[in-house]
C-alpha cells in the first residue's frame, strides 16, 4: 500500500535525524542489499538484536526483479512487526528518471550515479543531472547522495588481485569534494579513498589520512562504498573520523550462495528449499551484525 506524502516527508525527516545522531555519536549506519525477501529477514533479525539502525539498499538489477513498490511495502511490514529502525537506499540509481521513482515510492535515500550507465559521462553533466535530482528530492526530503566519477569493482566475489596504482587515480581530493558538494547540493558525498566494491582475495586498505582531509573540507555527510573485505579497524576508525554511511553487499552474497549450497549438498532430494533457509538466513544475519558491531551502530536505534 502506497504511502501518503506526508508519511513520506515524516520518514524522510527521521532519516535525516538518524543521519546527524551518526554525525554526533559517531557511529555508521550500514546500508545493506537486498537480494530477496531472505536477505530482507536476515537483516531485520540484525537490527533487531543489536538495536541497530540501518538502511536496506537496492540496485537497478535488484529493482527490476523487486519492484520499487513492493520494497517498500515489504520493508514497511517488516518494521512494523519487529520494530526496528530501518529506512530504504535506492543505490546507484543510474538516470533521472529512476531517482525520480524512487523518491516518489518513498524511499528516504537517492543515491544517484550518472557515470554508474555511462563511465564516460562529463563531470558537469553530472553535476547537472545531480542538481535535478537534489531538486526533486524536495518534494520528500529525501537525501541525495552522489559522486563525480566513475566507482570501480562490481558486487561480486572477484579472484584478480587489486591494482592499487590504478584505483588511486579515481581516490576523491579534498578540493574535488568540496567543489562537486557547492555545484550539486547534495546531502551525501560517496568518498573513494581505497574502497572498491566486490570482495577480493586481499584485504582492501583505506587511506584514512585522506579521508581526515575529506571531513575536514566538505559539511554534508560523507558515505563508503564497495565495504565487503575490509578489515574492521578501517570501520572503526572511519566512523570516528565522521563516515555516516558504509555500504556492504558482497560479504552477505557470499555467505548467502556458500551456506546455501552447502544445505542443498546436504539435502540432495529435499525440492521444498524454503525449508533450508534457516541457516542461510542465520549465515547472512551474522555477516549484518558483525558490521554493525564494527560500524558501532549496535544500541543506537530509536524507535517510534
Amino acid at each position: 500500500m502506497s504511502l501518503s506524502l506526508r508519511q513520506i516527508r515524516e520518514n524522510c525527516q527521521a532519516a535525516r535525524d538518524a543521519m546527524e545522531r551518526a554525525r554526533q555519536q559517531q557511529f555508521a549506519l550500514g546500508a545493506f542489499n537486498l537480494d530477496n525477501q531472505e536477505t530482507l529477514r536476515a537483516v531485520v533479525g540484525a537490527a533487531k538484536a543489536k538495536q541497530a539502525p540501518l538502511m536496506v539498499e537496492v540496485s537497478q538489477g535488484e529493482v527490476e526483479a523487486l519492484g520499487l513498490e513492493n520494497v517498500r511495502d515489504m520493508v514497511d511490514n517488516y518494521i512494523q512487526e519487529f520494530g526496528v529502525e530501518m529506512y530504504i537506499n535506492l543505490d546507484h540509481s543510474p538516470s533521472i528518471s529512476d531517482a525520480i521513482a524512487g523518491i516518489e515510492a518513498g524511499f528516504e535515500f537517492i543515491h544517484i550515479d550518472i557515470s554508474q550507465a555511462n563511465h564516460d559521462a562529463s563531470e558537469q553533466d553530472i553535476i547537472d543531472q545531480t542538481k535535478e535530482v537534489v531538486e526533486y528530492a524536495k518534494l520528500t526530503g529525501a537525501l541525495v547522495e552522489s559522486e563525480p566519477h566513475y566507482f570501480g569493482g562490481s558486487s561480486n566475489l572477484h579472484t584478480e588481485s587489486i591494482n592499487y596504482e590504478e584505483i588511486k587515480k579515481t581516490f576523491t581530493t579534498p578540493e574535488t569534494a568540496r567543489t562537486f558538494v557547492a555545484a550539486t547540493g547534495i546531502d551525501t558525498y560517496a568518498a573513494a579513498i581505497g574502497n572498491l566494491h566486490g570482495q577480493y582475495p586481499v584485504p582492501k586498505v583505506l587511506d584514512l589520512n585522506l579521508l581526515q582531509q575529506i571531513r575536514g573540507t566538505i559539511e554534508c555527510n560523507i558515505s563508503l562504498h564497495g565495504g565487503s573485505g575490509t578489515p574492521g579497524n578501517y570501520f572503526m576508525d572511519a566512523v570516528k573520523i565522521g563516515v555516516s554511511k558504509i555500504n556492504i553487499n558482497s560479504d552477505m552474497r557470499v555467505a548467502y550462495r556458500k551456506t546455501l549450497e552447502k544445505k542443498l549438498a546436504e539435502n540432495p532430494t529435499e525440492f521444498a528449499v524454503i525449508k533450508l533457509m534457516d541457516d542461510v538466513i542465520s549465515a547472512v544475519q551474522s555477516v549484518v551484525e558483525e558490521k554493525i558491531d564494527m560500524f558501532n551502530a549496535a544500541g543506537k536505534a530509536v524507535i517510534k
